[in-house]
């Protein structure tokens, strides 16, 4: 009978740990373009990025992240519009940083993640994507580089690499 006692009080404290942990969110609205195999398209995203936590006793911090993006279809022609489909993505990771707040390199991150999606393109063509970007942050701004793509472990696609410029705020 502890059992479920036990596992319980286990839940509740992992729930309690999982509030902290995501209390006070940074959230980011991105816009940019696409490119993809010679064409580009318009894209933007909205992103939520929680308190950062160390990796141990290292400069290194890591923070998490979640993100939902849109990618504007595009109508070519030249592959029977097999590249039309608008793409929505809900993608989940870490953004991570080096150094103390105080540097100046800490402002720079990488951010990884793994993403679901809806419709289909020659660039996305996988249920599942993976979603990779450097970039540059500051209190209200953010530029960087995001590259989505299913790395080649469900066939190949082409993916779609953006530059995206945004602002952030603390609600």
């Amino acid at each position: 009978m502890r059992f479920p006692l036990l596992r319980s009080a286990v839940a509740l404290a992992l729930l309690g740990v999982s509030a902290t942990t995501l209390a006070d969110p940074r959230i980011e609205i991105n816009g940019g373009r696409s490119y993809s195999d010679s064409y580009w398209t318009n894209t933007a995203w909205i992103e939520g990025i929680w308190g950062e936590h160390a990796f141990g006793n290292s400069q290194f911090t890591w923070s998490p992240a979640a993100s939902l993006g849109f990618i504007n279809g595009r109508n070519v022609s030249k592959y029977g519009n097999k590249v039309s489909d608008d793409v929505w993505l809900l993608a989940g990771g870490v953004r991570i940083h080096y150094g103390n707040s105080s540097d100046w390199y800490h402002h720079l991150f990488w951010t990884t993640q793994v993403a679901a999606q809806s419709g289909r393109t020659l660039a996305l063509s996988s249920g599942g994507e993976f979603v990779n970007a450097f970039g540059w942050q500051d209190d209200h701004w953010t530029f960087q580089i995001r590259h989505v793509s299913n790395a080649g472990i469900k066939g190949s696609n082409r993916g779609e690499t953006m530059a995206l410029v945004g602002f952030a705020f603390n609600p």
